[in-house]
This record gives C-alpha cells, sequence and structure tokens, in this order.
C-alpha cells in the first residue's frame, strides 16, 4: 500500500508487509482449492491481513466467498496474463491491509462474479446474505466503464448513489481501481491517459473526501507517472539519490525519543517518507528541496492528552517554527482526519516537518472509512431494504460534503453540468460549519456565501429569500461566511419570489447554482424589460444593494437583487387592454391613488406608471401609444389595498441609523423586499427602500415614521428614469 506502489525499486517501502506475488498466486488458483481443513494459499495472505486488524474474525466466510469467485472466475483471464481470480484477490488484499471488516472483503471478492460470471445476485444473497449481496450489486453497477466522454456522468452519478446508500462500495471501487492502475501499462497509452484523467479528477478527490490516505496517495503517483511523465521521473531521480545519503531526519528523530523518554512520555517515533507527488509539491513550493524534506516525523501516542504533551515537550526543547502549527484535533479536518503539525529546528539546524497523533488517529489517517469498519452494526446488520422509512441510517461515514452530492446530482439532469459541478464540488478541499438561528447546523465548503446557506436550508423556498443576519447583524446574500457563524435566512411573504442571475456570482455549492440556473431557465421572460419593469409581472428594486452593517464610508456592500413578482399588484389596476398581462412599474412603483397610465411593452404586456414617471415622456417619445389605466373601487378588490413602492430616505451618517431605520419599517407593518446604501458623502446618506404594505392607505404615515428617525432630513417616493431600448 506504499506510494511508491509505481515504482518499487526507488525507495523503501513503509510497511513491513512484502508485495505479494500475484503470478505465483495466479498459478495457485488455478489448481482450484485445497483440502477443507485449511485455507487455500491464495486468501491465506488476505486472512493474515484480516486477522492483523480482526483477531477474532470468522475465516469461514471469506473462504466460502473464495472458492466461489474462484471457481466462477476459472478460465478466465486478466489483458496481463494472469488469471482473472488475481484482481479480486488483490482488490481484497489491499482493503484487509486497510483493516476493512469481514463483510467488506467478502463482497469485494465477489465484486466481478454477477458481472462477469454466471452467479447471480440472488445466489449471493442465499449464501453470504443481504448486506453483501447490496454491495456487491453497488459495485456491479460501476463495473464495465466505457470512459466516453458522454458514459462517465452517469457512470459516476450511479458511484455516487450508491455510495450514499453504503460507503463500503466507494471503498471498494477505490480499491478497484487502484489495482487496475497498478496493471495499466497493458493498455494503450491514449487509454492509460484517459484513464488516469478520470481518476485524478474524481476518484482522488473521493479518496481524499473519504480520508482513505493511503490508496490517495498511491493514486498520485501513478496517476503523476502516467499524465507527467518527465517531472515523476525527475522527483524519483532526486528520491533515489536521497534515500544512498544519511538520512538527516534519523539524528532529529533521536533526539526527539531521548526528549520524549526523559519526560516519561511513552510514544512511538517513526520517519514518514513523503510519497512521489508530496516531494513534488514541496520542490515546486520552495523552488529546492532540504535534506528533510524527503519525509516526516510521526509520533504515536497513546491518549489525546499526550498529543498535546508531546507538542508542549517538542516546543519546550526544540525551536518551533511557528507558521507550521496547525491542530486538526479540536478542529478535525471534514475528512476525519486529525492530528497535530509542527515543525521544530534539530541540533545541526535542520528542520523536521512532525505529525503527532494517537494509534486511533494514525488508523483513521491512513484508512479514513474504512477504518471504521461497519457503520450500520449497531442497527443489528440491518441492510438498506430494513432501514426506517426515510432510508436514511445513522452513518457516522457519512459527512456532509456526500449528503450534498446526493442532494444536488438529482437536479442536475444535464450530463455535461453534472460532470462539471461535480468535478468543481470535489476540487473544494476545506469545510464551514455555521450555525441556524433554530440551533441547527449547515456544513458547507469554505468560500460560501448567505446564498449557499440559503439554498442548504431552505431549498427551493430559497428562491424568495431577500437577506439575511450574520451573527445578529443584516448582511446581504452575497456575504461569505466563516465557520462558526450564525445566520439567519429572511424569506420574501411573496411565495412568487425568484432570484436573479447575479446570484450566481455568489453561489459556490453544487445545489444552489442548479436550483438558480433551473429556476432562471424556467422563467425566461422574468428578466428585466426596456421600460424598466421586470418581464412576466416582475419588477426590479431601484436598488441592488443592502446593507449588512450601519452606513459607513467604506463603499456600499456589494449584495445580490432580488426580484418579485407583482402579480398580486397588477390585480389592482384595470387597463382598456382586457386580455394583456398587467404589471406595475419597477421605476415608479405606482400605488393607490396615484394617476397612473399604462404602455405596450415587448411580448404584449401593459406595464403601469405613475403619470409623472420620467418613463411616461420617453416612452410617448419613441411613439409608444398609452393605454389608459385606473385602480379598481372597493367593491372590485381582491386584497388591492396591497401595494409596493419605492421610498428614499435621505439622511446624515450616524452609528446604528439603518438598523433604526429598519426597525421604524417594520413597526409599520411594511415588509422590505430589497435595499441599498449608497456610499456616505458629505456625512449624507441616502437609502432606498423597495417595501410591500399590506395596505396604501398606510403609506403617508410609513414616510412619516421614517422621517423621524434621527438624522433623516426627507423620505420621497422614488423617481428613476428607466432605459427605453
Amino acid at each position: 500500500m506504499s506510494a511508491e506502489a509505481a515504482d518499487p525499486a526507488a525507495v523503501p517501502r513503509r510497511r513491513s508487509r512484502p508485495r505479494i506475488d500475484l503470478r505465483r498466486l495466479g498459478r495457485v488458483a488455478l489448481l482450484g482449492p485445497v483440502s477443507r481443513d485449511r485455507l487455500p494459499d491464495a486468501i491465506g495472505h488476505v486472512a493474515d491481513a484480516h486477522r492483523a486488524h480482526h483477531p477474532d474474525a470468522d475465516l469461514a466466510i471469506l473462504h466460502r466467498a473464495y472458492v466461489l469467485a474462484e471457481s466462477s472466475h476459472r478460465g478466465q483471464m486478466r489483458k496481463s496474463g494472469e488469471p482473472y481470480i488475481t484482481h479480486p484477490l488483490a482488490v481484497t488484499l489491499i482493503l484487509a491491509e486497510l483493516g476493512a471488516e469481514t463483510t467488506t472483503l467478502t463482497a469485494s471478492l465477489l465484486h466481478d462474479t454477477v458481472e462477469d460470471t454466471e452467479v447471480t445476485l440472488d445466489q449471493v444473497r442465499e449464501q453470504f446474505g443481504e448486506e453483501v449481496r447490496y454491495l456487491v450489486d453497488g459495485v456491479t453497477k460501476l463495473e464495465k466503464v466505457d470512459y466516453g466522454a458522454a458514459a462517465e456522468p452517469e457512470t459516476f452519478r450511479k458511484m455516487l448513489v450508491a455510495t450514499g446508500n453504503d460507503v463500503r462500495v466507494m471503498s471498494i471501487k477505490l480499491a478497484d481501481r487502484l489495482h487496475n492502475m497498478r496493471t495499466l501499462t497493458v493498455m494503450r497509452p491514449e487509454k492509460q491517459a484517459r484513464i488516469a484523467k478520470v481518476t485524478r479528477d474524481v476518484l482522488i478527490p473521493l479518496a481524499e473526501r473519504l480520508g482513505v490516505q493511503a490508496l490517495k496517495t498511491e493514486l498520485e503517483d501513478l496517476v503523476f507517472a502516467i499524465l507527467d511523465p518527465e517531472e515523476y521521473e525527475d522527483t524519483r531521480a532526486l528520491i533515489a539519490a536521497a534515500t544512498g545519503d544519511a538520512d538527516p531526519l534519523a539524528a532529529i528523530a533521536d533526539s526527539v525519543r531521548a526528549t520524549l523518554r526523559e519526560a516519561g512520555i511513552s510514544a512511538e517515533v517513526l520517519i514518514r517518507p513523503r510519497h512521489f507527488v508530496s516531494v513534488h509539491r514541496v520542490r515546486r513550493k520552495r523552488g529546492e528541496l532540504r535534506p528533510t524534506d524527503f519525509g516526516r516525523l510521526l509520533v504515536l501516542v497513546a491518549e489525546d492528552a499526550d498529543c498535546y504533551a508531546v507538542l508542549g515537550e517538542l516546543h519546550t526543547c526544540f525551536t518551533p517554527v511557528i507558521s507550521e502549527f496547525k491542530d486538526f484535533i479540536a478542529a478535525p479536518k471534514f475528512n476525519l482526519y486529525q492530528s497535530l503539525h509542527t515543525a521544530v529546528v534539530g541540533p545541526e539546524g535542520a528542520v523536521a516537518e512532525v505529525l503527532i497523533r494517537t494509534h486511533r488517529m494514525h488508523k483513521v489517517a491512513e484508512a479514513g472509512v474504512v477504518a471504521l469498519g461497519n457503520p450500520y452494526a449497531h442497527d443489528g446488520g440491518a441492510t438498506p431494504q430494513q432501514a426506517e422509512p426515510s432510508d436514511e441510517r445513522a452513518d457516522p461515514t457519512r459527512p456532509g460534503w456526500l449528503s450534498r452530492l446526493l442532494d444536488w446530482q438529482e437536479s442536475a439532469t444535464d450530463p455535461d453540468t453534472f460532470w462539471t459541478t461535480l468535478r468543481a464540488d470535489l476540487a473544494q478541499d476545506r469545510e464551514i460549519t455555521v450555525f441556524r438561528t433554530d440551533g441547527g447546523t449547515l456544513g458547507l465548503p469554505a468560500g460560501a456565501s448567505c446564498v449557499d446557506a440559503a439554498y442548504a436550508q431552505h431549498g427551493e423556498r430559497a428562491h424568495a429569500c431577500i437577506g439575511a443576519r450574520v451573527n445578529g447583524r443584516l448582511a446581504t446574500l452575497s456575504t461569505v461566511l466563516s465557520d462558526g457563524d450564525t445566520v439567519q435566512l429572511l424569506l420574501a411573504q411573496d411565495t412568487a419570489s425568484g432570484p436573479s442571475p447575479e446570484w450566481l456570482e455568489h453561489a459556490r455549492t453544487p445545489g444552489a447554482r442548479i436550483a438558480i440556473t433551473g429556476w432562471l431557465s424556467a422563467h425566461p421572460d422574468d428578466r428585466p424589460g426596456p421600460d424598466g419593469a421586470a418581464a412576466e409581472g416582475r419588477t426590479e428594486p431601484a436598488g441592488d444593494d443592502a446593507r449588512s452593517d450601519d452606513a459607513r464610508s467604506d463603499g456600499p456592500h456589494s449584495a445580490a437583487p432580488v426580484r418579485t413578482r407583482s402579480g398580486g399588484q397588477a390585480a389592482n389596476v384595470v387597463v382598456d387592454a382586457p386580455e394583456a398581462t398587467t404589471r406595475l412599474a419597477g421605476c415608479c412603483t405606482p400605488v393607490p391613488p396615484d394617476e397612473v397610465i399604462g404602455f405596450v411593452v415587448r411580448g404584449g404586456a401593459v406595464t403601469v406608471h405613475r403619470q409623472e414617471c420620467p418613463s411616461v415622456a420617453r416612452m410617448r417619445e419613441i411613439g409608444r401609444a398609452p393605454v389608459a389605466a385606473r385602480w379598481k373601487d372597493e367593491d372590485g378588490r381582491d386584497d388591492s389595498a396591497a401595494c409596493r413602492v419605492t421610498l428614499v430616505a435621505e439622511s446624515f451618517g450616524r452609528p446604528r441609523l439603518l438598523a433604526d431605520l429598519t426597525e421604524a419599517i417594520a413597526t409599520a407593518d411594511a415588509a422590505i423586499v430589497s435595499a441599498t446604501v449608497e456610499p456616505p458623502s458629505e456625512q449624507r446618506v441616502r437609502h432606498t427602500y423597495t417595501l410591500q404594505l399590506p395596505d396604501a392607505a398606510g403609506l403617508p404615515a410609513l414616510m412619516r415614521a421614517m422621517r423621524e428617525v434621527a438624522g433623516v432630513y426627507d423620505v420621497s417616493r422614488a423617481q428613476h428614469p428607466a432605459a427605453t431600448g
């Protein structure tokens, strides 16, 4: 399982267990199973590796699985010329060395039988149980991959779905890919490159996210050798040259052992060689490699508290490189990884990087979800078919990123969109946790904004989101969230609201981007029209921005506008074009009892403006005929009193001005659809609000309440000129 598998002779292997001779095992496999009183040699190596992690494991089921696999695959050969049984044996041995439990190993031995032999899933169920059948079925669906551009997305979509129900499916798939990559040289160069690229773009990031570092590092080196052979050879030569020299890490390791021994701390200090890609990255980062850059010190202890005791001794007795310190025990990585990272200066001035972890942490760091065994054992071996009706089993190995992938992949109907989005999402290597005001949490990728939080919490209801409070303060939807933030999403009362294209600039999660893109595609006419109003009964607020704080002198806060349907308002207006769609103009937001007039715009809709709106003169100038418009009377109204209006507040800048204004608006029972605060000019600040009022008769009182806010010297109806294109 070492990272140097691409060239075993280049550097010593990390593990003491020698590489199994698969050709010899193939010859053993051809002879068939031996007597019943002992395991065949071919499966004996798997049994030894398995017992090293699980001393009490029942090997009888492995014996039976091997017998079925060997008899089923007998006569089949791999392209490398080896008997086919060597492949499931190698895959199973990889997983056994990582510490996989018996059920996973059984399914691994059988993972190709249903696809390539006469064995059926019903037979697997009868002989090995439903759980093994489920795992074999999950892996079978991923076999015989056509690596053409059209086939890849759907194949990996199936992989995600299967993985989401049981992560052990992905464990088997990763081990399967590793063995195939080890033997890839028998294929044509172009096919090698194609498979290596898919491995690099999807499977390696998945291995990273599942925490299976032992698989990930070797896959990285094998891909490196295929896709960048020149750099690989240079790196291999550097490692080979350094192997022949005296290792400076050895002297530092001796000093560390002596220091910990004197402190009474029981610890195991090892030298951990870097794999090829790691050396290559360090070389690119530093330009020139130091003698200690070819490896790191690994300190293994028994308890979590011992990790910090070791750290204290190292930082006391050696000169620490503070910039290299990271605590992944207190704040584990999203893939279960835990360790303390530091660097110290040794006796001769050499700098050594040090990893400090417990033996348990080390096992999880190497094997990730594989080290956790059967995540469903507490359910009494419940299978997906026996789970709760929601089919959601408590799974400690299914982190938030996997749940999000499973959610958004259902919405990505287009294969190209799915493939592009999958690769982009897997490229995210850090997660943050934000808290909801109801006590729940949201797991989001680093760099996520309030837009992402809205869709993560509310799904399609987030289309109506108009803003947020982050840590109790008003914030724009574009605000980037930090780990530990508390976020409250604010939704418009108008359930027909929808996002604007600008939201895509702030969305980082695939779920948010797919939902926004889907809504915009389904509402192609709901875009701002040339008359200043939005098409299909939508209005574009006067301002695009919303402030997350009081007015400040450091410029406006970038925001994403929200556009809201005004179909309900338009129902209050009667125009002399009965069949036409009617809407209220966003440039002047007319309300009763304003004098109004309408104009026919693109698509045959009638947009209604206030008579004094500058757009009216522009419409007349370009030859658009006016359409008579009037408000419905009391008897004809259906909630006609409700209205939307845009107000402009002129004020002097002061702390908490925005908070006091929004409180005055809320007290008047008005809902803020959007808001913008322009940069202060000579201590004066201009606020623009688009508001939804329950009754137009309350508008004068609202404007008076806003004028009474300290610092506000004028409040007026908005008058924006509209485009006339």
